[in-house]
């Protein structure tokens, strides 16, 4: 090819994508901040005119919201599938306990202590399970889990198999309790989708994403696989951590199966699945349905659950991108819109 060609085509290309700009926020995304700042300031509200029995459920959404998230941006985004991040749960929850009712802290305090505790011990437990390949990976998070609630079960301090009680809330009255704690489930659940959009729309997130397309394609482009699966897991703990936490101050108490059961791995994938993998808008659709069912079909036991798993296997066979994606695809409709498109700008 001859320079002038070459120059010829250079222009060409350049005036090309002259016609196009990065679109990286839409009109349903602003209806959506302006949407979230209403909400937000109405369940801040909601301790001075709604009944404690309304802020104990949406206590216990928010708990099951933040989960969604966590395990959304480490399964959905980073392609790490784990089935043992109760293990933080429980960590969070245990944390909160020993903080609040041996060392003294204040209660509502020992959350945020919960999140960090669950966060160091993601660092070796990463160095563990990050050398197990493929579905052994999975299998070696929930084992983890099991180690963990059996040391805790046999630990006679932490109240052994039987559990304990969080006495440090003895001298707080139940109003007050009450309402710190709703706030703090407003915080989680709100800030665990801030989190995980603000990573998206970052560097770290197409990095994450690339990651879970294809990881030689992304270390080929010089994309550090190994640091990014690191921190997306450490990050992930945190935020389980927080909301176990969260969840068992809310429950006052707390057990070893409660907290590192592995009942807990079925029910946040499925809030996943069900919702859709891989979006902001799918675990919250996801954690939403699960707590509606959960209510209205609890007394049904084993028959709920197995109704559960029957409507899992029903969403993944018919809409394998989850209810949300069957929105996207039917209306390209993006509450969070963390992807970049190119558009032709409207005056050209």
């Amino acid at each position: 090819m001859n320079s002038y060609s070459a120059n010829s085509t250079a222009s060409m290309l350049s005036s090309s994508t002259d016609t196009f700009e990065v679109q990286r926020s839409t009109k349903a995304g602003m209806i959506t901040l302006i949407i979230s700042i209403v909400l937000l300031g109405l369940s801040i509200s909601m301790p001075f005119w709604a009944g404690s029995s309304y802020l104990r459920l949406f206590t216990e959404l928010a708990c099951y919201m933040a989960m969604a998230q966590m395990w959304n941006l480490l399964g959905g985004y980073g392609g790490l599938v784990s089935i043992g991040q109760q293990a933080f749960i429980g960590i969070g929850g245990y944390s909160l306990f020993v903080w609040a009712n041996f060392v003294g802290v204040d209660p509502f305090t020992s959350v945020a202590l919960g999140g960090i505790i669950a966060a160091l011990f993601a660092v070796p437990i990463s160095q563990l399970v990050f050398r197990l390949p493929g579905g052994a990976f999975a299998i070696g998070t929930w084992a983890i889990a099991e180690v963990l609630r059996l040391v805790v079960a046999n630990t006679y301090v932490l109240g052994g198999g039987s559990g304990a009680s969080l006495t440090a809330l003895r001298g707080i009255d139940r109003a007050t309790r009450e309402s710190v704690t709703f706030w703090i489930a407003v915080a989680a659940a709100f800030g665990s989708v801030l989190l995980v959009y603000m990573l998206l729309r970052s560097r770290f997130g197409l990095a994450l994403t690339a990651i879970r397309d294809s990881e030689v394609a992304s270390r080929s482009q010089g994309i550090d696989v190994k640091k990014i699966k690191f921190l997306v897991y450490v990050i992930s703990s945190f935020g389980f951590g927080i909301a176990g936490a969260l969840y068992f101050l809310a429950n006052i108490r707390i057990s070893p199966d409660a907290a590192f059961g592995i009942s807990w791995s079925p029910l946040i994938i499925f809030m996943v699945i069900i919702g859709g993998a891989g979006t902001i808008e799918g675990p919250l659709i996801g954690a939403i349905l699960f707590f509606v069912l959960s209510k209205i079909f609890e007394d049904y036991g084993t028959w709920y659950l197995a109704s559960l798993g029957l409507l899992a296997v029903i969403v993944t066979i018919w809409f394998p991108k989850g209810l949300w994606g069957l929105v996207v695809d039917h209306f390209d409709l993006r509450l969070f819109p963390v992807q970049r498109r190119l558009r032709m700008p409207e005056n050209k």
